[in-house]
């Protein structure tokens, strides 16, 4: 008959409802895994006693687990995850979070083995997890702001600040739109809240020590992903990094990578403090310094950055004035009866789009010229 009776999908139906042994579901016909459990300490939840154990890992100085956690709005505590637990998994399942997979890391629509701004947050999650768990420091919090640090960020990468720049009082940081905006009805702690706001160099410094661990981390991820797809995209190859470079940091990823990652924890073991050595320093910002002039402000990347920035602000004029095509849920129509609280809402909502939504919406609500839409690493 037709494929859904074929051999495969009959076996994957038998296992719809587990295997029963002793009273007890398992996942796989012959399963034998089991494990000793510690005894249990009655007297005191689970929460407490695993915050417990956690705490006595940590460093003097990292930021302890407590209980549900410091939120704006109080919530009761999880009997199995710490509050940073919570927060990381809140992110993971955000929305704002999942969208990071459309948006623009360095190229508009990139190849497949290109870097999203999705997988630029799992890389600074891994590089900063390294260093927190090097140093024993807090590795759920510093999960939870390296997932969300860059969730402020607008279609079109750098180029969505300087878009939407005139609409927001103060101009638009993604750092400070991701805490504020994008992930505020997660009700997060303050101080991942903190460290997502304060992850950029040129912010005020994260008020944890997980927080700063992730502002380095964005940094040597960004330097180190964004030259590998570089090249892959034929745009550099290795023997143009600068020698001082070369010579410190080796020219592949996994290199530069483990260069980075063992002198920031080097460093926080020698010193306690949150850093790195001069020497591996001067490189990392010799690295940037070139990605900077011949990846970042290439011709073909100011290109593209321009046709963003007119696209955006195009958009977010138009549902400016014509508020109605908003998809505003239940009664909330009414909080943009005016044009300046329309504005608002019109940035807000182009700022959450992914590259593609932003570009279709151009073209059937303007009617975008199809040649001046940003269209991969080849404009």
């Amino acid at each position: 008959m037709g494929s859904l009776e074929s051999k495969r999908n009959r076996a994957w139906a038998a296992t719809m409802e587990g295997f029963v042994t002793s009273d007890i579901v398992r996942a796989h016909r012959n399963s034998v895994a089991a494990i000793e459990l510690p005894a249990p300490h009655f007297d005191e939840p689970r929460l407490v006693t695993r915050e417990q154990r956690i705490d006595q890992g940590l460093a003097r100085g990292a930021t302890p687990s407590h209980d549900a956690g410091n939120r704006v709005l109080p919530e009761e505590s999880d009997p199995y995850r710490t509050c940073f637990e919570r927060d990381r998994d809140r992110i993971l399942h955000s929305n704002a979070f999942r969208r990071l997979s459309g948006k623009t890391q360095v190229f508009v629509f990139p190849d497949d083995h290109m870097r999203t701004r999705l997988t630029h947050a799992l890389e600074v999650s891994q590089v900063a997890v390294s260093v927190a768990r090097g140093v024993g420091l807090n590795e759920a919090l510093t999960d939870a702001i390296a997932l969300g640090h860059d969730c402020g960020h607008g279609p079109g990468g750098h180029a969505s600040e300087e878009a939407l720049d005139p609409y927001v009082s103060g101009g638009f940081d993604h750092a400070t739109w991701g805490a504020d905006v994008s992930l505020r009805h997660l009700n997060l702690c303050v101080e991942t809240l903190d460290g997502i706001r304060n992850h950029s160099w040129s912010r005020p410094a994260p008020a944890t020590p997980e927080g700063e661990v992730v502002s380095w981390a964005d940094r040597i991820a960004y330097v180190c992903h964004d030259f590998e797809d570089a090249v892959s995209a034929g745009i550099v190859t290795p023997d143009d990094l600068p020698a001082l470079v070369r010579d410190r940091c080796g020219v592949t990823r996994s290199k530069q990578l483990g260069t980075f990652i063992r002198a920031m924890i080097s460093t926080i073991q020698e010193t306690g403090v949150i850093g790195m050595d001069p020497k591996t320093a001067e490189a990392l910002a010799a690295f940037r310094a070139f990605n900077y002039a011949t990846i970042y402000t290439r011709e073909a990347s100011v290109t593209q950055a321009q046709r963003v920035v007119g696209m955006l602000r195009a958009l977010v004029e138009n549902y400016g004035a014509h508020p109605d095509l908003l998809p505003f849920e239940g009664d909330h129509r009414e909080d943009v009866s005016d044009s300046a609280s329309a504005l608002a809402a019109s940035v807000e909502y182009v700022a959450g789009m992914t590259d593609r939504f932003a570009c279709r919406a151009a073209v059937n609500l303007l009617d975008w010229p199809i040649d001046q839409l940003p269209s991969g690493i080849d404009r």
